[in-house]
């Protein structure tokens, strides 16, 4: 009998974690463009004067790989995942609030 072993890889985030576009861009699998338009459309908002100073958060890196999963598991448009983020991160917090009671 074979023992098959599972390797996973992560990497753990804070609220203090921060990265460039570049990083963003790597984590995520994603191409600037696609970033870009995620910008315009509201999904994350880039810390920082101009685009080589840009840094963003690992809630920003969070919305990034939900926006991806959405688009290739449900097919859902930038503007739809815009407003499912939206309402996901309200239903944690009403969850959270309902906890804490």
């Amino acid at each position: 009998m074979t023992q098959q072993h599972v390797y996973i890889q992560g990497t753990i985030l804070n609220e203090e974690t921060r990265c460039s576009l570049a990083d963003l861009c790597a984590l995520c699998g994603v191409s600037t463009e696609i970033i870009n338009e995620m910008i315009n459309e509201g999904i994350i908002t880039p810390e920082g004067p101009s685009i080589r100073e840009w840094c963003f958060t690992a809630v920003a890196i969070k919305r990034v790989q939900t926006t991806m999963r959405l688009q290739r598991d449900l097919r859902i448009n930038l503007p739809g995942c815009a407003l499912a983020l939206d309402l996901l991160e309200e239903l944690e917090e009403l969850r959270h609030l309902t906890r804490c009671r």
